[in-house]
């Protein structure tokens, strides 16, 4: 017979440090507090597991990095926990994601700009080509392309870019249940899983627009109030492996791609077609593109050495490298051995919950090291 959740938790824990949680002891809604709701986004951390780590390991006030920083997890929560943070990420529409969760804002002049853009709502007079024709209904295209038209005029753009990313995410023409992975347009009618009826495709977006704007600005202000003030997060786009990190750190926590897996490129493909972003996929570690044949594990093994090395060399005298991985394949006592590092500490929890169609549940590892 299987063990219970809570006698699995009470193997996991280690020392005063508890891995896993719950969907009780953690609900959905504490796991994507604040900001770290602005965008859905696949493979993220569980905030409260980079909180629980920075306090473990990182001294009060250290810098941290994270060369695979994806939507911006590390970064939010060092700033949350009183430390100055430096992410990278490969991806246009990650950093885009991190700028917008970690910037500072006057509350005043960021609630005035995006109010008067929820008021300036409209419909382009311009037909939709491409990606937008095939995946969006007229209706929804051209109130997206008409929000998209106003973007330049505020100053916080960034974050209207976010806004529009969700939106365009949510009013593409597929299945309620399929958001994360749909595969072609819906154009009928269909049974839907998730509400347990018949639904239509989605026609509009003005009702996403409104929503998102008004749920973002509500977040950013519930970040305010907990972020310290004095601590600032960088975000660099570019890949880990060439791009200058910028000093020297007290900490690396991070979180790399598994191989094989996701594209990230083209899981928010909708907001590089929309926004126009740079498309760096073919540097992207572990791209689903790439499959897992042997050679593909193989390049994933050297690129991810390479990452971990550089970070190493910017991690002062005894600093700890954390890494979070579903290591299945086993791929990381090489990964270290190749980067120079020496494994300290090995922490295992267990992943009893995703969202969407991806729930789930699994093991994955912390491994503590030190060069």
């Amino acid at each position: 017979m299987a063990p219970t959740q809570a006698a699995l938790y009470d193997e996991l824990a280690t020392g005063d440090l508890q891995l896993s949680w719950s969907e009780q002891e953690l609900p959905e809604r504490e796991r994507t507090k604040h900001v770290h709701r602005l965008h859905p986004y696949l493979g993220k951390f569980v905030p409260q597991l980079v909180e629980a780590l920075l306090g473990r390991y990182v001294k009060p006030g250290g810098r941290v990095l994270d060369p695979f920083a994806g939507s911006g997890t590390t970064l939010v929560q060092a700033l949350e926990s009183g430390h100055d943070a430096v992410g990278v990420d490969v991806a246009a529409f990650n950093c885009l994601l991190m700028r917008a969760k970690t910037a500072r804002y006057d509350a005043f002049a960021l609630e005035k700009e995006l109010r008067d853009a929820l008021a300036r709502r409209g419909r382009a007079t311009r037909k939709p080509r491409g990606y937008l024709a095939e995946w969006y209904a007229p209706r929804a295209a051209a109130e997206l392309l008409h929000f998209r038209s106003l973007l330049e005029e505020y100053e916080h753009a960034d974050v209207l870019r976010v806004v529009l990313a969700r939106a365009a995410r949510s009013a593409r023409r597929t299945t309620h249940f399929d958001l994360e992975f749909p595969e072609r347009p819906q154009l009928e009618p269909y049974w839907c899983h998730k509400h347990k009826r018949e639904c239509r495709p989605v026609e509009e977006a003005d009702k996403f627009l409104s929503r998102y704007l008004l749920d973002t600005l509500e977040r950013i202000k519930a970040f305010a109030r907990v972020r310290d003030r004095r601590r600032a997060a960088e975000v660099l786009h570019g890949d880990a492996r060439e791009i200058d990190l910028g000093g020297s750190f007290d900490a690396v926590l991070t979180s790399p791609p598994y191989p094989g897996l996701i594209d990230y490129h083209e899981q928010h493909r909708y907001a590089y077609e929309l926004l126009g972003l740079d498309d760096r996929r073919e540097r992207e570690l572990g791209a689903a593109a790439r499959g897992t044949s042997r050679v593909a594990v193989e390049e994933y093994v050297a690129g991810i050495s390479d990452v971990l090395r550089r970070c190493a060399d910017s991690l002062r005298p005894g600093a700890p490298f954390i890494v979070v991985v579903n290591d299945r394949r086993d791929l990381y006592p090489e990964i270290l051995e190749r980067s120079g590092l020496r494994l300290v500490d090995r922490l295992e929890r267990h992943v009893n919950r995703r969202t969407g169609r991806r729930a789930g549940e699994y093991f994955e590892s912390i491994l503590v090291a030190t060069r």
